[in-house]
């Protein structure tokens, strides 16, 4: 695996998601137009904003976990699972370069559906 290569895409990815989140920030927060007095069209601007703001947060957990992918390549623990310390695998780091963790820890985390 070419770590240059690595870092160029998971830098880009990161400037496309700094942008992604300046946007829907921008959306949210920075609006000039005033609230319909339409109750029905409130309740659809009320829905669009709570999808805008959870897209945002999305954005920004993964700009933290790129930040952090970033920083292991720079201290030589890229391959190394934060979890069970064990390597993380190629395909994996290929399919999702900013995980931290291998897929058995990643299949162990709550919520996901592990099957026997």
């Amino acid at each position: 695996m070419n770590l240059d290569e690595v870092r160029t895409e998971l830098l880009a990815r990161k400037a496309e998601i700094e942008a992604r989140v300046e946007r829907t920030h921008r959306h949210t927060h920075q609006k000039q137009e005033a609230v319909s007095p339409n109750f029905s069209e409130q309740i659809k601007q009320t829905e669009n904003d709570s999808l805008i703001m959870a897209l945002e947060q999305e954005g920004m957990q993964e700009l933290a976990a790129i930040r952090h992918a970033l920083t292991r390549l720079e201290v030589g623990t890229y391959f190394c699972c934060s979890q069970c310390g064990l390597e993380i695998g190629e395909a994996r780091l290929k399919a999702i370069p900013y995980t931290d963790r291998c897929i058995n820890c990643a299949d162990d985390t709550p919520g996901s559906q592990r099957q026997n």
